[in-house]
Order: C-alpha cells, then structure tokens, then sequence
C-alpha cells in the first residue's frame, strides 16, 4: 500500500507540476483509509448455470471466478454475496451466457450503506421472465436479511456489454437507501452516481467544507453534484446553493437531502453543467464553484465559463489528475493554493484530487 500510494502521490505531482508557482501550491499529506472491507458496492457478473450459479467475473481464460469471498468487501456484504448465490440457485433463474445469447440473469448489484449497513439490491434481467421467481424467493431472503431495504429488477435487453438498461422495476416501497456521511444524509437511487469508499469520501466532503469555510462565500454553484454531497457540505441556512446535474435521480435524491436539513435557500436542477453555465440562468455569478465532474473532466468550454465568472474561488474534485492538469491549464486568471490525493480505490491506480484554486 506503502508504494502505491507514493507512485500516486508522484504522478500527482509530475502532473501538476506547471502549476506549480513558488511555494504554492501546498501539497497536503495523501488521506487514507481501510486497504480492506471498504468497498460498498459489488458489481457481480452471473455466470455458471442455473444449478451452479456463481457471482464474480470472468478470468483471462475465460473460466467463471467468483468474488463472494473479495476482501474489499466488509464481512457481512461478503455473506450476502453467498446467501444471493444460493438464491439464484432456489429460483432457478438461468445466467445469460454472452455466446449463446441465452439466460436470463446478467448482473447482481449489491450496494451497502455503512451509517446501518443497510442494502440496496437490483437484479439486471434480459427480460421480465424471471421477475416471478425473484418474487416467489424474496420472502425467505427478506426473512433472513431484513437489512436488504431496497430491491428492484433492472431490464437490459441488448446483446452488448451494458451494465444496466432504462426500465427499473421496484420490488420494494423503498426505493432509496440511506446514506450519512459527517452530519449529511445523502441517498442512494439505483442510477444515480455514489462514491464507493464511504470512509475516505467523508473526508474528503469534509475537506471541502473546511476549505470552503475559509472563504466564507455569499453564494455556491455545485456543478456536476450527483446526490449533492459537495454543495450540502458546504451549504448552510444562509448560503444559496445552485446544484447541477444532468441525472435526475441523482437530483430528486439532493433535494430529499436538502429538506431534511431544512435548507431552503438550495435548488438542485437536472441539467447539463455545461449549458447551465452558458445559459441565461448563470447570469447572477456565485462567489464560490465546487465542480465535480466525471473521468472525461470539465472540458475547455466549461473552463472558460468559470474563468469569466470570476468568483472568489474554483474548488476541482477530479476522479483523474490527468483531465484536472489539462482542465487547470484552460483556467485563466487562478493560481493553485491547495492539492490533496485522497486514496478512494486502493488496489488500483486510480485516486481521487481535491485541488483549490483562488482568484489572482
């Protein structure tokens, strides 16, 4: 672990290096958590037969290898990844096989909130076939795991490599699980992004709060903010927040959030961040932007946006140091003061930047 993360911290510093100016930015000490059991999503493929299912992936050789055993996993997730390979089993519900385009169960997504460890179960089907004997099975897994508070079939028809399709069927009342990370609870919906390492993102939406605390902002722009976990951090009874994000399950899941804590200077949009910055609801120009956005990062135009709103600050979250350096260098008029890697995905090259940026 000791190595990875010093070659994560030298990439990291290899990349921002033009950015760097005199004794700035400050490169705070890396923020770590549990090398095992924190992962709390399982993305299992379905493979073997109805008679002998198994839960995990496919090996270079092409054999089925189960990950019910995975230790990034917390123990008890680990036990349900057994107790849903026998349930797959008692239905009776056939793996699709890719080379025969046949079956019926693709995937199982197993999703755990660590504030009691509760579950969020989905079954990813071809079709509607085997929906019937889900239900025939779920009273004894209920019974057995009554922690399983969420659960739904997700239909995926295509012969492709997708992981889920449109249609999302409830089997369950409940159709978000829970979440709390420091003294804001989040919820989690079947397609809306969530971070996988509980422990570590509550630091770094700590982090966020902390840094943003400093600047004591009038107003707030959360652009690309998923479930809203940056700009509810950050916001407060007297701060407006403006939180984008063009999923909108993610976006009714903020705005849950945001009743709960009786925020009601808050407004959560589904929308383009990108458009939303061109459009003529950016006119009135915040003090403050949090962006958090995907892998592919935020894009020259969107940087040209924030460099001519000019608010006090510009804090980056970035899954990818590589689209952040190349973000940071369509931002003009911002010098780097603060860069910390918080170490989301051990066991991976991946690790996410937290990267705040001040007004010259």
């Amino acid at each position: 672990m000791a190595q990875q993360l010093a070659a994560k911290t030298q990439e990291l510093q290899q990349l921002l290096a033009p950015f760097v100016d005199n004794a700035e930015p400050q490169f705070l000490p890396p923020v770590v958590g549990d090398s095992s059991g924190f992962r709390n999503k399982a993305k299992m493929v379905a493979l073997g037969a109805a008679h002998a299912p198994v839960l995990g992936i496919v090996s270079p050789s092409g054999e089925a290898v189960s990950l019910c055993d995975c230790l990034l996993y917390p123990a008890d997730m680990q036990a349900l990844l057994h107790r849903l390979e026998r349930f797959v089993q008692q239905a009776g519900i056939p793996p699709y096989r890719v080379d025969k385009a046949k079956g019926e169960l693709k995937f199982i997504l197993l999703t755990r909130s660590q504030v009691r460890g509760e579950y969020m179960l989905r079954f990813v089907l071809r079709s509607r076939d085997a929906i019937a004997r889900i239900e025939r099975e779920l009273p004894a897994l209920m019974a057995e795991y009554p922690q399983i508070k969420v659960i739904s079939v997700n239909l995926q028809p295509v012969h492709m490599a997708i992981l889920e399709g449109e249609e999302e069927i409830f089997l369950t009342e409940n159709t978000r699980l829970e979440e709390r990370f420091n003294d804001v609870p989040l919820f989690i919906r079947p397609k809306s992004f969530f971070q996988t390492n509980p422990q570590v993102a509550a630091k770094l939406y700590q982090t966020a709060r902390e840094w943003v605390a400093d600047f004591a902002p009038a107003s707030l722009w959360d652009l690309f903010c998923g479930v809203g976990g940056f700009g509810l951090h950050c916001a407060s009874k007297n701060i407006p927040l403006i939180g984008i994000e063009i999923e909108a399950e993610a976006i009714a899941c903020a705005k849950m959030s945001a009743q709960l804590m009786g925020l009601d200077k808050v407004e959560f949009m589904a929308l383009d961040s990108t458009d939303f910055a061109k459009g003529e609801a950016a006119q009135t120009k915040p003090e403050l932007i949090i962006v958090n956005p995907p892998r592919r990062g935020i894009g020259e135009s969107l940087c040209h946006s924030l460099s001519e709103f000019a608010p006090k600050a510009i804090l980056y979250s970035s899954c990818n140091p590589k689209t952040l350096a190349k973000d940071l260098g369509h931002i003009r008029g911002y010098r780097l003061t603060k860069v910390q890697l918080f170490d989301l995905f051990p066991h991976s090259d991946h690790f996410e930047v937290l990267a705040l940026l001040v007004k010259d």
